[in-house]
């Protein structure tokens, strides 16, 4: 045999025992007659003694970084231990070694504190995965993988595989498309998720379902964004929303609890909709601090509180907020004492292109009670303390607002809040608050630069309406013709029986209740301008099985990718994918995509025509 034991689980109550180890060599230090080197492998390091003898084999068979090693030899008390390893009582005096392969020098080191950037080290990934830094993140992936299919074996569900090649019904992102060489012309797509494959299981009478399943988008890349991901997938029969929530919560605490140690005992928290659009500016917010919005004015409606902020502002003569669609605040505590360099600081960074805004108008409260502001020719003291009591700011804080066109000054906003969070250290990575989004609009109303503005939905096609709105969206036409026409129309007001669960900021989940009739089904497409013919063209095979005792069913959808990357304190998702590609979607070490030969065009009949 290669090893009697990995290079992680020696101790002290291994003394004297012979053993063999495999593995890597990781560091060479020579002592004059003695060498001592590291030996890794995936489950730890184990410092190996070579005497003097052993010394002048090296001269013949020299050493290197990465060699493929093998070593026998007598484990033995450690003279100078290291507490940093859980080997460091110990090491091997070596009686002989093996070098089972020889390395090339490694383009980078293999240590965390490499000296190897993003590229180069995905172009060596297999070199890269040995670091322990990767290596965690992938042991994290797995105990995340492990945690999850532990708690849904145990509350019932079945793993059910869904294919992966399957027709295009392209709804949101791109589809990837897939040539078939058997019949020519025709393609498959890659699946963006097993959305409708689930809701079939349903009906076939699989009533807990659950894959953690590869899905696919040809969309534009991000940090928390890959073309191919995974998530963890799943979908109960007979239930209502609050059964899907309790169930899921549930599997994200015992998740933290296997993989973090975390016992999430507190129930979590529920939000509308609107009012995460009220309060935070977005519809994930991070509720680990406070930092609310003030809408001093603003088109979103809260019953008394959009007129009494207004009359604030209005009638001062300072155009930027006369003119704004919208003009929303945040106070951030403590930083009244911030000096002019860090609120100019503050102020290039929403003007950033990715923030988007002309400037920005600060009000210190200072501790005496005292207000100084950029816009004190506009606001006398009186006024100032007045916004600041709406603000509920208190002294020693510093107002910050934006104002501007609605959709842009809300996101920008809701950015600065977690901006001067970060700042502030009040976004610690070990710290972590679940929070359902519930009572999404089941539609948004979409325009396109010459074309006539559209229904589309939310979620997706599927979602059913709240309960209470389903008559509402039966009994009316989707029939709008334009922006004001929309803003009144019935369908604007229903509500989606849908559902996002939040994790520190981010959407780590979402779902729904489905739509499981076929008269409203057909009653979604419509809204969403699909014609009848066209409807039983893409979706025919659903509409089908709906006629054939389909049962009320919901579910969920998790991104596995994200889910671990935020417990492992990661921005990126990447550096929890064994392989992944870079922001251009290619995948560097293997040079894909890549071109094919002119025999594969001929098997598969296309010709290609790059204009």
């Amino acid at each position: 045999m290669y090893r009697t034991h990995t290079c992680g689980e020696l101790r002290l109550t291994d003394v004297p025992n012979e053993v063999t180890l495999a593995g890597w060599v990781q560091t060479i230090r020579k002592f004059g007659s003695i060498t001592f080197i590291d030996l890794r492998d995936r489950y730890g390091i184990t410092q190996l003694l070579l005497g003097e003898e052993l010394n002048k084999k090296l001269d013949d068979q020299p050493l290197g970084r990465e060699f493929v090693l093998q070593a026998s030899g007598t484990v033995q008390e450690r003279s100078n231990k290291n507490p940093q390893l859980s080997t460091g009582d110990i090491e091997i005096r070596v009686k002989d070694f093996t070098i089972l392969n020889r390395s090339a020098v490694p383009p980078f080191t293999i240590q965390d504190d490499t000296d190897g950037g993003d590229d180069l080290r995905m172009k060596y990934r297999y070199l890269d995965l040995r670091r322990n830094a990767v290596k965690r993140n992938l042991e994290l992936r797995y105990a995340v993988n492990r945690a999850a299919r532990n708690y849904l074996h145990e509350k019932g569900f079945m793993d059910l595989e869904t294919p992966f090649l399957i027709r295009s019904t392209p709804e949101g992102a791109r589809d990837f498309v897939v040539p078939s060489r058997m019949n020519p012309g025709q393609f498959y797509a890659l699946p963006q998720s097993p959305q409708t494959f689930k809701q079939l299981l349903m009906v076939s009478g699989y009533d807990r379902y659950y894959q953690i399943v590869k899905c696919f988008r040809d969309e534009d890349l991000r940090a928390d964004r890959q073309p191919e991901f995974t998530q963890i997938d799943c979908e109960m029969c007979f239930v209502e929303q609050e059964d899907i929530l309790r169930m899921f919560e549930g599997m994200i605490k015992a998740i933290f609890k296997d993989v973090k140690g975390i016992d999430y005992t507190e129930p979590v928290e529920r939000m509308s909709w609107e009012e995460a659009m009220w309060n935070y500016g977005n519809d994930k917010p991070d509720i680990r601090f406070d930092m609310k919005l003030t809408n001093l004015k603003s088109p979103l409606k809260k019953e008394g509180v959009q007129r009494a902020t207004g009359e604030l502002i209005g009638g001062a003569g300072f155009g930027v907020f006369d003119n704004a669609e919208t003009v929303v605040a945040i106070a951030v505590p403590g930083a009244s004492e911030y000096t002019r360099k860090q609120t100019d600081e503050i102020t290039d960074w929403v003007k950033r292109p990715q923030i988007g805004m002309q400037g920005l108008v600060t009000i210190k409260c200072n501790a005496d009670g005292s207000f100084k502001s950029s816009v004190d020719k506009f606001y006398g003291p009186e006024k100032l303390q007045a916004i600041a009591a709406s603000c509920e700011a208190k002294p020693g804080d510093l107002i910050l607002i934006l104002a501007g066109r609605e959709e842009r000054t809300r996101k920008a906003i809701s950015e600065l809040r977690l901006e001067m969070g970060e700042r502030l250290g009040m976004r610690k990575k070990d710290e972590f608050r679940l929070l359902w989004v519930l009572d999404f609009p089941l539609f948004e109303w979409a325009e396109e630069e010459g074309q006539p503005g559209r229904w589309v939905a939310r979620h997706h096609p599927f979602t059913s309406p709240k309960p209470s709105d389903i008559d509402t969206m039966i009994s009316n036409s989707p029939q709008v013709a334009n922006q004001e026409e929309y803003l009144q129309h019935p369908y604007a007001g229903i509500k989606a029986n849908a559902y996002d669960m939040v994790l520190n900021g981010n959407e780590i989940g979402g779902g729904s209740i489905r739509i499981f009739q076929r008269d409203l089904q057909e009653k979604m497409f419509d809204a969403l301008g699909m014609s009848r013919e066209e409807a039983r063209h893409k979706f025919g095979f659903l509409l089908g099985a709906f006629e054939y005792g389909a049962p009320p069913h919901g579910g969920i959808a998790f991104g596995f990718d994200r889910l671990c990357a935020i417990l492992g304190g990661s921005e990126s998702i990447r550096d929890f994918i064994a392989f992944p590609k870079n922001n251009s979607g290619r995948d560097v070490m293997l040079d894909a995509p890549s071109t094919i030969d002119a025999h594969q065009f001929s098997e598969l009949q296309i010709k290609l025509d790059l204009k």
